[in-house]
């Protein structure tokens, strides 16, 4: 899969948000080493503290349907006029997945016209994960 189709993926999925109440539609394409891809959109609630992430989304998609680790690549997309990270929750989310089949997956943070890579560990670096239980 080309970083172009990911990202795509992430936009697709954003047209499938249920953001009513901030109105700002985000979704994630994440890609595994197998070449699979899982998306997820935000979802939100009237009860605001119970919506959902776009990113924890596709993780709980991801792990529901078997998969634990051989996370290489994330793609996250919003309407903003920049691109976007993934929120510290989220981060925190995909680093669980990655340290499972340790990975430092590329974040492709997009925007409209700009995209911006960075590795999950310099996005939460010291993270605590499941090798911190041990």
């Amino acid at each position: 899969m080309t970083e172009s189709e990911l990202i795509a993926a992430a936009r697709t999925a954003a047209a499938q948000s249920y953001s009513p109440y901030s109105s700002f539609p985000v979704g994630a394409a994440l890609l595994f080493d197998d070449g699979s891809v899982v998306t997820g959109t935000n979802i939100e609630n009237a009860s605001y503290g119970l919506g959902l992430c776009a990113e924890t989304v596709a993780v709980g998609r991801a792990m529901a349907d078997g998969k634990r680790g051989g996370l290489v690549q994330v793609a996250v997309t919003g309407p903003g006029a920049e691109p976007i990270t993934p929120c510290g929750r989220c981060r925190q989310v995909l680093n669980e997945l990655a340290q499972l089949g340790g990975t430092d997956p590329e974040v492709l943070c997009v925007g409209p016209d700009a995209v911006n890579r960075v590795k999950l560990s310099a996005l939460l670096p010291h993270a605590f994960g499941p090798a911190s239980l041990v």
